[in-house]
């Protein structure tokens, strides 16, 4: 189902899923199973709020799409004001439990003044997302002039694809409707109203590199994967943390890393 745009070389799947689909692939999700948090997760989560402080003015964050609201509690934690938005009554229980202002539903509809927060993020959401239009729009229309968008995305032109092919189990329909590259990402975000903080590509997963192979069905996010063992090592030891820093460094001059990192600025 894959197409892409011959301008700004936008990946996407030319099918639009039915409800039915829809509603078939994610009732097989839970939330209850993603109740673990890495401490080093944690740790980068605080590490992006410093980040985010320069913008600070209201004191309001978003975060559409947010899942278990782990990275919310630690903006709650730090003083912020904390929103955020799903569209799973199991989402919205667990956030609200733990204190999160929550809207069910798209962030299109979300009943938010315009310019009403200082800052908007987006950890791993709008590739499932098939009108990314829409959603860059509502980006811009709900942050303040001068607030920041933070957004990570699946990197279409990781290493791992160019090496798995079509085994790289990124590309799977219907959770991931849309694959972004650096210039595709930023096509979207600078015709609609933003203008580049930063932009770059990191990491690697061997989680994801085994799975796609079909060598190892450990789940992505959990104590054992061999990511989050890799992740302690780069956290404990000098010389890994060198290896760290220079791997990124390439991933991010090349363009080549698994995650896309994106900061954009509203005009």
């Amino acid at each position: 189902y894959l197409r892409k745009c011959k301008s700004c070389k936008l990946a996407f799947v030319g099918r639009v899923p039915r409800e039915e689909e829809l509603q078939a692939f994610y009732s097989q999700y839970s939330y209850a199973r993603t109740q673990w948090l890495s401490p080093i997760t944690r740790k980068r989560y605080q590490e992006l709020l410093v980040e985010f402080e320069p913008f600070r003015k209201t004191g309001r964050i978003l975060d559409s799409g947010c899942g278990a609201g782990f990275f919310l509690e630690e903006a709650k934690a730090a003083g912020w004001e904390v929103w955020g938005t799903e569209y799973s009554d199991e989402a919205i229980k667990l956030c609200t439990e733990k204190g999160i202002s929550m809207h069910h539903g798209s962030l299109q509809n979300a009943p938010f003044e315009p310019g009403f927060f200082d800052v908007v993020t987006s950890f791993e959401v709008i590739e499932h997302l098939h009108h990314v239009k829409d959603e860059a729009q509502s980006f811009h229309k709900l942050l303040r002039t001068g607030g920041l968008l933070y957004c990570t995305t699946p990197n279409f032109n990781a290493i791992s694809r160019y090496f798995l092919k079509d085994r790289y189990n990124v590309i799977g329909y219907p959770e991931h409707l849309t694959y972004f590259t650096p210039r595709s990402i930023h096509a979207l975000f600078s015709s609609n109203g933003f203008r580049k903080k930063s932009l770059t590509t990191t990491g690697i997963s061997i989680t994801r590199i085994k799975k796609s192979l079909g060598k190892s069905q450990q789940a992505f996010i959990s104590p054992q994967s061999d990511d989050e063992q890799l992740r302690k090592k780069m956290e404990e030891k000098w010389h890994w943390k060198v290896a760290k820093l220079l791997a990124n460094g390439v991933l991010g001059l090349t363009g080549k890393g698994v995650t896309l990192k994106a900061y954009y600025i509203k005009k």
